[in-house]
C-alpha cells in the first residue's frame, strides 16, 4: 500500500501534474486527485491504484513498501518514521492545505 504523501512525492520527483499522470495511468484527473486527498493509505479501485503506480514506476519511479526494500539502484528518497509532540506518526498524515496540484 502506498500513502498519499508517497504519490504526491513521486510526481514532484518527475516534474508531473496531475493531468499528465492521469492520462499516463490511463485514469481520470479526478481519480488521481482522490487517491492523492487520502489520509494516510491512498485509498480507491485497486485498478486504479495498479494503474498509477504502473505509470509512475515506468516514469522512473520506485514506490517503497513500508519496511520494503528497494529493488532498483540510483538516487531515492525514504521516509523516516517520526512523531509529533502529539504522539502522532506524521509520515500517515495527510498536511491541511498541500492539494498537490
Amino acid at each position: 500500500m502506498i500513502t498519499a504523501a508517497q504519490l504526491k512525492a513521486a510526481r514532484a520527483l518527475l516534474g508531473m501534474d496531475q493531468k499528465t499522470l492521469a492520462e499516463r495511468a490511463g485514469v481520470s484527473v479526478l481519480t488521481v486527485q482522490r487517491m492523492e486527498a487520502s489520509r494516510g493509505n491512498v485509498r480507491g479501485v485497486v485498478e486504479s491504484l495498479t494503474k498509477v503506480i504502473d505509470a509512475l514506476n515506468q516514469a522512473g519511479v520506485e514506490l517503497i513498501a513500508e519496511d520494503g526494500p528497494s529493488q532498483g539502484s540510483g538516487r531515492g528518497v525514504r521516509m523516516l518514521e517520526r512523531t509529533n509532540p502529539s504522539g502522532e506518526n506524521t509520515s500517515d498524515i495527510n498536511r491541511a492545505g498541500d492539494h498537490g496540484n
